[in-house]
């Protein structure tokens, strides 16, 4: 059969198209971006063996829509930059809870009211300890 893939080189394999950074890393890099452009009580909770929708859920709060909005940009760019899958945001016109999906790591960005409405962080066990602060390594 042919080659027709127009970046395969002849006779080889086609270039990595995302990098392979293990998601709790890019969880980490996501979530010191986040703290670095004043997001609120930033946190990942570490979903890795639970058969999930991801590995990684960063939890993130914003003052207003415009921040909301402007991290999830920011988000966005970062993995544009570092070459990490981005499949698309959900919630970005109303702002309220916008959702991106990195596919292995979904970063959740919420005005505070509805965060505290859908607790995701005690949804998915952040109480019983398996949720880190953006700090720390979420797989400690």
């Amino acid at each position: 059969m042919e080659n027709n893939h127009p970046n395969t080189p002849v006779g080889g394999r086609a270039p990595i198209q995302f990098s392979d950074v293990p998601a709790n890393r890019k969880a980490a890099e996501v979530a010191q971006w986040l703290e670095e452009h004043k997001a609120l009580r930033v946190v990942c909770l570490d979903l890795e063996g639970e058969g999930s929708f991801a590995d990684v859920l960063v939890v993130a709060g914003a003052n207003s829509v415009r921040h909301a909005q402007s991290l999830a940009d920011g988000v966005a760019q970062l993995c544009r930059e570092h070459n990490y899958e981005f499949l698309r945001t959900e919630g970005y016109a109303t702002g309220q809870w916008i959702l991106v999906d990195m596919n292995d790591v979904i970063v959740n960005i919420f005005q505070e009211p509805v965060r505290e409405l859908y607790a995701l962080e005690a949804l998915w066990g952040h109480g019983s300890g398996k949720g880190t602060s953006a700090g720390q390594n979420s797989g400690e």
